[in-house]
């Protein structure tokens, strides 16, 4: 057995210039984190890239921009101010590409800071609640330190790493971050409805977390023989598995199997997929390939936006020029959908933003990305019920859309529409 090192000696591998990837999400191992921000006075350029990673972000604070260059596949809350304000940058990539970032030598890594459940009798060590990208920076990178944590769930998959893959060992049994459900309001539960009813039995999901994806999945209940494969999922998926609802049984690829690429939730969630053969944690350049999303019958993808404009274009990643979050998964779940023997692309989106402005728009904000094309999207469901935009025109499309936005907003929407299309029909 590898012996174990302090924090503190094995960051010292760190070197200016580097680049470094942070694992993701829930699996950010924040004691490393820490240990080399603690050295930045010793290092300038270090070029951390990284998708979305719970917790502090020490090395993206004001004044740390000589030490580390932050560049994010995702624009999380840790880093959006940074990225906003020019300290730090935002790669758009699909999340399926981001393993071949690394794998090709496009951005080849030097150091990979992991998170890892301990090793077995055969010393193989698990990359737990995230493989993703982060099997791919493990596998690549030139050196690898690894936190080892008992409370790291030990997951089946792809995410497994030899101790003998590991240059650095470090202990440390801080408790996973958590996140409690987001409960839905009446808004998110009238869209879970909406979601819920446009899902057929034998039907594969993939959605993400929060208020709406966990409207959805109450209101499945009374659904029979359903999948998953997703990019992500979160502790509602745990109800429907215990009630059958959710078994896999129709899925032509991995049948039994909930596929996912990283979890995030509360200790019931990492309890669930610890050492549990139904769930198989994989690389997310395989799990988000189109051509493999398809292969499974009726895949149902639910995704969110932060603005639709009148032809089904999705903003997803911005307001206007501000950085939200990032490309994600949403196209290759889209596309993958739309392919997929009945196969459902939905956007789920409330209808207005707590300020009340209409996030159904007659045009997208100035700067604002598109990340969804008006040409993959299908459905589009608010509060005020289900459009269909496929095989529809332009003007259909805005008659469409203006129907299910908010009463208070409709009529100026109506107004735009004609002044664009002449009329809608």
């Amino acid at each position: 057995m590898k012996p174990f090192e302090s924090a503190e000696e094995a960051v010292k591998i760190i070197k200016s210039g580097d680049r470094v990837f942070i694992h993701s999400a829930v699996a950010a191992p924040q004691l490393l984190i820490a240990k080399m921000t603690e050295r930045a006075e010793e290092l300038e350029d270090v070029e951390i890239v990284k998708l979305h990673t719970d917790g502090p972000a020490p090395y993206a604070e004001p004044g740390m921009e000589k030490h580390f260059k932050v560049n994010a596949f995702f624009v999380g809350s840790n880093v959006r101010q940074a990225v906003n304000d020019g300290r730090a940058d935002y790669l758009p990539v699909f999340l399926s590409e981001v393993p071949g970032l690394f794998r090709k030598k496009i951005l080849p890594i030097d150091v990979a800071l992991i998170q890892v459940s301990p090793p077995d009798e055969h010393g193989f060590c698990t990359l737990g609640v995230s493989v993703d990208a982060s099997l791919a920076a493990a596998k690549t990178a030139k050196k690898v330190i690894a936190q080892v944590n008992k409370h790291m769930p030990r997951t089946h998959g792809d995410g497994f790493l030899h101790v003998n893959e590991i240059d650095y060992l470090v202990q440390s049994d801080a408790p996973l971050h958590e996140m409690p459900i987001a409960e839905p309001g009446e808004v998110e539960s009238r869209i879970g409805q909406y979601c819920a009813d446009l899902i057929e039995d034998g039907a594969t999901l993939q959605m993400g977390i929060g208020a709406i994806p966990n409207a959805v999945l109450r209101a499945l209940k009374n659904h029979k023989d359903l999948g998953v494969h997703t990019e992500m999922f979160a502790e509602g998926v745990i109800d429907l598995v215990e009630k059958g609802v959710i078994n896999g049984t129709k899925k032509r690829i991995h049948p039994g199997k909930i596929v996912s690429g990283f979890v995030m939730g509360t200790r019931r969630l990492y309890d669930f997929i610890h050492d549990n053969p139904q769930v198989a944690m994989l690389d997310i350049a395989y799990i988000n390939d189109t051509a493999v999303i398809r292969r499974n019958p009726k895949v149902t993808a639910i995704n969110s936006a932060i603005e639709v404009d009148l032809t089904g274009q999705v903003c997803a990643d911005s307001i206007g020029y501000k950085h939200y979050s990032g490309v994600g998964g949403q196209m290759d779940f889209i596309r993958g959908a739309s392919l997929s023997e009945g196969g459902k692309p939905i956007i789920a989106l409330p209808s207005v933003t707590g300020r009340g402005e209409s996030r159904i728009s007659a045009h997208l904000k100035e700067g604002a990305g598109v990340v969804s094309t008006r040409a993959h999207i299908h459905y589009v469901v608010t509060e005020y019920g289900v459009a269909n935009l496929y095989g529809k025109n332009m003007s259909q499309r805005a008659k469409e859309l203006i129907r299910i936005a908010h009463p208070d907003h409709r009529e100026q929407l109506e107004r735009e529409a004609v002044g664009r299309f002449g009329r809608i029909r």
